[in-house]
Formats: structure tokens, C-alpha cells, sequence
């Protein structure tokens, strides 16, 4: 049986055969069949909740940051901090940090090359794939905080943390404030309409499917709809067509890059019917300060009638 870590370096390679290498859905694609593959190799193991710390003391004023996910370059610059950026992963496109170095992937960072540029701080999105060489860095010296991005308890809670630790509080409630609010009131929106039945779809072959556990589960869930694949047991199940079948999902909502497999899917019988929509930006993919516009995205797509009354904002 391979290691999870090696699972999690050959679904990389397997999304890389089927995705451009620019493409950025890419790092969400190899995270989610990695956390997959977790999951399938650890059932049972106790998962470390919450933000965690290694290596040395984050310094008291952090002026030099390291993140290995988009979502937490985001979150940086979000705040207000993104000139304390010296390096991100090979998958940031933001353009504030297109002169950067690329430290490389979600499972594959290189430690020589975050410990050359000297960062105060690496952010990190912890996953079986990169925990070798994120230990690794910590090992030499390295202060390193630890971000599990699940949930949108998850995003809030590290949020909460990035602010804290570059001296961003203040900013930090602000964004949370942000996001809270749009929740809030599309919320309010949802409750006036019907309830589409929907089934989230990371991935067509494997059929990776938002469940129970998973940001977009909860966002669904404040956008008024039913996740049909809440049975799933897990954030990110491989669902098998069958049950897909027997739920007959109203919407299916394509958060997929790699298209192989969906044709044979979208014409089977109770899938022809459904309504499939794609999601317009990163927004509703990335676990970060973005959720609140991915929601209101979301929104629109489960409820284009609504939309399209009432203005482009619900």
C-alpha cells in the first residue's frame, strides 16, 4: 500500500495530465484528492483541529511571509499585509505577487527554497502530502503556522489567526464582519424561495463530490439548497453515480477543470434533466476572505430568477 504522502504526489500528477499547470483550479483539484486520499489511508486517526504553530516563536513584528496556498496569499493581502509577501506557491496568480518566488506546491514545497528567502513566517494549508517537508523547515528554524481550511469556522478561525500574527487584528475582525454579514443576508434572501436539490461536483472520473464537512456544504446550506450528497460521510467523497441517480439533484453545480467523464455523466437519465451551471471565479473554491463574494455567486447561480428581479446583488 503506498504512503498517503506518495497518493497525494500522484494526484497531483494526475490533475497535471488533464490541467494546464497555470490553470489555477489545479491546487484545489490536487488538495481535494489528496485530503481523498487521507482520508482512505488514515480513517480513524485523530485530525489536530484548529491552528497550530512549529518550529520557533513567530517574532513579535513579522516582516517577511511565505504562504503555500493561494487561499492564504489571499488572506495576507486581504489584511492589508501583502508587502511582507516574499514568496508563494507555483499556483498564486494574484497579480500583487506576480513578481514572486514560486516555493513550490501544495505537496511538493520546497524547503530549500522558503528557507533561502528567511521568513519571519510560512503559512500553511496542512495536508499528509506537505507534512515531511513543512516539519522539515520548522526543524531548521523556521516559525510555522499551521491552517486547516475545512469549514468556514475553519477560514474565520484562521482568518482570525493570520491577523493576529502579522499585527492585523483589527483588519481581521473587519473581514470576518464582512463575510458574516453577506451570510447573514443571503441567508434572509434563501429563506423567501424554493430549495433546489444540489450536488456539488469537484471531480467527474473519480465522481469527488462536496460533503458533509466542506465549506461548500455550508455555503449551499445559506444559499437555501439541499446538498444531495450530505449522506456522503465526508468533506469530499468519491459518490458513486447511483446514489447520484436515485437523489436527482434539480442543480448540478460544476466546480471541476478537468472535463473527463462529464458528457457520459450529464446524459444519463435524471442528470439530462438537471440544470448544469459552472462556477464563475475562484471565489467559491478558495477557503479564504474571498467566501463571501463566492456565496453571493453561488446565490445567483441556484437562484437566477431572484437574481435577475432583484438586481445582480440578492
Amino acid at each position: 500500500m503506498p504512503s498517503t504522502s506518495r497518493r497525494c504526489r500522484e494526484s497531483e500528477s494526475i490533475v497535471r495530465t488533464h490541467v494546464s499547470p497555470s490553470t489555477p483550479r489545479l491546487v484545489l483539484l490536487a488538495t481535494v484528492l489528496c485530503l481523498l486520499a487521507d482520508a482512505a489511508g488514515a480513517a480513524g486517526a485523530p485530525t489536530p483541529q484548529g491552528p497550530r504553530s512549529l518550529g520557533p516563536p513567530t517574532p513579535a513584528r513579522v516582516r517577511r511571509v511565505v504562504t503555500l496556498a493561494p487561499s492564504l496569499t489571499e488572506m495576507v493581502i486581504a489584511l492589508g499585509a501583502g508587502d511582507t509577501l516574499v514568496g508563494v506557491s507555483r499556483f498564486d496568480e494574484a497579480k500583487e505577487v506576480a513578481k514572486l518566488p514560486r516555493v513550490g506546491g501544495f505537496v511538493d514545497p520546497s524547503v530549500e527554497a522558503v528557507v533561502a528567502l528567511k521568513p519571519d513566517l510560512v503559512l500553511v494549508q496542512p495536508g499528509p502530502g506537505n507534512q515531511r517537508p513543512v516539519e522539515k523547515m520548522a526543524e531548521l528554524g523556521v516559525p510555522v503556522l499551521l491552517l486547516p481550511l475545512h469549514s468556514v469556522t475553519d477560514v474565520l478561525v484562521g482568518m482570525r489567526a493570520v491577523g493576529g500574527a502579522l499585527g492585523r487584528a483589527k483588519e481581521a475582525e473587519a473581514v470576518i464582519s464582512r463575510i458574516e454579514a453577506t451570510r447573514t443576508r443571503i441567508r434572509e434572501a434563501a429563506k423567501k424561495l424554493p430549495a433546489p436539490r444540489v450536488l456539488f461536483v469537484y471531480g467527474f472520473e473519480p465522481l469527488v463530490v462536496a460533503g458533509p464537512g466542506s465549506f461548500a456544504h455550508e455555503l449551499l446550506k445559506d444559499a437555501g439548497a439541499l446538498n444531495v450528497a450530505a449522506d456522503g460521510g465526508s468533506a469530499y467523497p468519491v459518490y458513486s453515480v447511483e446514489r447520484v441517480l436515485r437523489a436527482r439533484p434539480d442543480v448540478v453545480v460544476d466546480a471541476a477543470d478537468v472535463d473527463v467523464g462529464k458528457d457520459k455523466l450529464r446524459a444519463l437519465p435524471g442528470l439530462s434533466s438537471a440544470r448544469w451551471v459552472e462556477v464563475p471565479s475562484m471565489a467559491l473554491l478558495q477557503p479564504g476572505p474571498s467566501l463571501g463574494r463566492g456565496l453571493e455567486e453561488l446565490f445567483r447561480l441556484l437562484h437566477p430568477e431572484a437574481a435577475s428581479k432583484d438586481g445582480a446583488k440578492p
